[in-house]
Formats: C-alpha cells, sequence, structure tokens
C-alpha cells in the first residue's frame, strides 16, 4: 500500500507534465473584452469602419480578442476621450489631436497648413511622420493608427471672387487653426462644431474653416456659397485611434502582432474613405450651388507667404519644449512633396 506501483508513478509524471505545459498557454489565450468609443455617430461610415475593425480582430484572434463599438462618444465626452484611455475609463477612443490641447505638441506638426491635397495622403503622412520620430508624447496609450481629414478650406455664406474677399469676415476656426484665419485678414470665432450651421444660417459668422466631408456630414453644404479651394493654407484634422497600455499588454503577442497587421491594413481603408467622403462631399454641395472657386496664382502664393509665421511659431513652440520642430516640419514638407 505504501508503495506506489510503476504504472502510476508514471501517470502522475505524465499529469505534472501537461499542467506545467499548459499553463501558459491558458494565459496566452484568455478572453479580452475592449470598448471602443468612437466619436460619430452610429449611421456614420466611419462608425461602420470601426465595427469592421472589431470584426477583422475578432476573427484574426479566433474570438481571443472582442470588440464592443459605442457610437456618439456615449462613453465619454470628446475632450475627454484621451484622457479617459490613459487612465483606463475606456479601452481604445477615436479622437482628434486638438481634443487633447498641450498634450501632443510635436504632433501638432500634423495640423499646420502645409498644402494636404486629400485624406489618403494626409493619413499617410501621420502615420509616417509617427513611425519617424515615436514621439514620446504618446508613451501614455498604444497608438493602433492616425488619420485626418483633409483637405480643410475656408467656406463662406457670401460669394466670393479671391482669397482678398475674406478680409473681415467671421469664420469659425478652433485654437488650433485660428492664426490660418487671422494671417488671412479674417477674423476667427471660435465655437462648438455642433453650432457651424446654425450660426452661419443666422448670419452669427460669415463662413467656417473645414474639411471637406463636413460640407455633407454637418450639412454646410446647406449655407455656405463658396469653398476657396485654395492650397496654399489647406490643412488637416488631425486624428487618433489609441488604446489603454495595460489593456494591450493583457494581449497575448501573438494576438497583438495580428491587430498590428490589422492596424496596418486599416491605414490605407481609414485613408480611402476619407477621400470617398470628400467626393460624396463634393457632389452634394455642388447639386446644393455651391462653388469651388479655384484661387490664381497670384491668391496662391500670397498664401503661402501668409502661412509662413505659423511655422516659424510652431517650431519655437516645439524647440521651447526641447523637441525637433523644424526637422518634423521639414519631414512633413519633403513627404507632400514626394507623395502628391
Amino acid at each position: 500500500m505504501k508503495r506506489m506501483s510503476l504504472r502510476g508513478s508514471l501517470f502522475l509524471l505524465a499529469m505534472l507534465s501537461i499542467s506545467f505545459t499548459c499553463a501558459p498557454v491558458f494565459a496566452q489565450t484568455k478572453s479580452v473584452k475592449l470598448r471602443y468609443s468612437v466619436l460619430w455617430p452610429a449611421t456614420h461610415p466611419i462608425t461602420g469602419m470601426v465595427k469592421q475593425w472589431g470584426a477583422d480582430v475578432e476573427k484574426a484572434t479566433e474570438g481571443r480578442v472582442t470588440v464592443s463599438v459605442f457610437p456618439g462618444s456615449v462613453l465619454s465626452p470628446p475632450m475627454q476621450a484621451y484622457d479617459n484611455v490613459v487612465k483606463g475609463i475606456i479601452d481604445i477612443a477615436g479622437g482628434l489631436l486638438a481634443y487633447a490641447p498641450g498634450r501632443l505638441p510635436l504632433s501638432e506638426v500634423l495640423q499646420q497648413p502645409l498644402g494636404y491635397k486629400n485624406g489618403y495622403q494626409a493619413t499617410k503622412l501621420a502615420n509616417a511622420f509617427f513611425q519617424k520620430f515615436q514621439p514620446k508624447e504618446f508613451d501614455e496609450v498604444k497608438v493602433m493608427y492616425l488619420h485626418g481629414a483633409a483637405p480643410g478650406f475656408i467656406m463662406t455664406k457670401k460669394a466670393v471672387n479671391s482669397i482678398k474677399d475674406v478680409k473681415g469676415l467671421r469664420i469659425k476656426a478652433n485654437a488650433e487653426n485660428a492664426d490660418i484665419v487671422t494671417n488671412l485678414g479674417a477674423a476667427p470665432v471660435t465655437m462648438p462644431v455642433s453650432e457651424a450651421y446654425d450660426s452661419i444660417q443666422r448670419g452669427v459668422i460669415d463662413g467656417t474653416l473645414f474639411p471637406i466631408e463636413a460640407l455633407q456630414g454637418y450639412k454646410i453644404g446647406e449655407v455656405v456659397k463658396t469653398v476657396i479651394e485654395n492650397y496654399g493654407f489647406s490643412y488637416m484634422t488631425s486624428m487618433y485611434v489609441i488604446m489603454n497600455k495595460d489593456k494591450w499588454n493583457s494581449i497575448s503577442a501573438a494576438d497583438q502582432k495580428a491587430i498590428e497587421a490589422i492596424n496596418a491594413q486599416y491605414i490605407e481603408t481609414q485613408g480611402k474613405l476619407w477621400v470617398e467622403l470628400d467626393n460624396r462631399a463634393k457632389v452634394y454641395s455642388i447639386e446644393k450651388g455651391v462653388k469651388f472657386l479655384q484661387v490664381s496664382k497670384e491668391d496662391y502664393d500670397m498664401t503661402v507667404q501668409a502661412m509662413k509665421p505659423i511655422f516659424d511659431k510652431y517650431v519655437a513652440m516645439a524647440k521651447s519644449k526641447g523637441l525637433p520642430g523644424d526637422e518634423a516640419l521639414k519631414f512633413c514638407q519633403d513627404f507632400l512633396k514626394q507623395n502628391p
């Protein structure tokens, strides 16, 4: 009774071996549930794209990582989304870099009036910039990818024939792009995006500085007559998709690799979607009678000169924080020239 049979001993050793071998496998395959806060409403095409991203993640990880998408900023106010990801209140968020003011100083280069042609070009640049500089300002989160709506133009309630005609007009702008308006001789007016339509319609403001997509997305094409298509000041509304770092680290290395591969695909998907949305918005607004003003070379050259102090201001700000603002600016300008 006190002696264990040879067969019993071998069986016990085999079971112990299986236990130790399987332990890390179970640890790697535990389920991770992600709650994704989306800025756009449920019906917006970008929300649909985000849901597809979630489905692709679930498929690639064989269900070990699941994604629940919450549209319309119901999980977090847009201005607090970045901080709420850092704190772990939400797992993933998509939002505007401008909604994290002062937090991402080097990356503010992406919001400069660099002459963006379209959202695909802007999205490719944003991610090339991130890969090149790996800004430490993002160290609090895991960046999935960046993207951006571009080009952004001035849109006016009255018909205009030159960039000079905006002088003295009251133009809605945000803190990060108000200098564009000021340097063109207009008066920037800060207000929430949601108030722009009514404010233009009622004459509170004379126009707005918006990406083309807003002509349809926010129905701005119903209340403006002219879009000044001047690439001397066209800018990007730069955006992030970020995940809480602890949540990211709870995902196995193999599943992280699978998600990274999906992110790389969605840089392309997101960029192309912005182009598609802009094309739709342009057709929509032209049908409403909106004119896209093609500016003269004189207007373009004047605008380019008017934007230079904005670049100087960015470089000085970055340098004051010990950041390579001049290098970042040159990288972005060179990228856009090489990738028109």
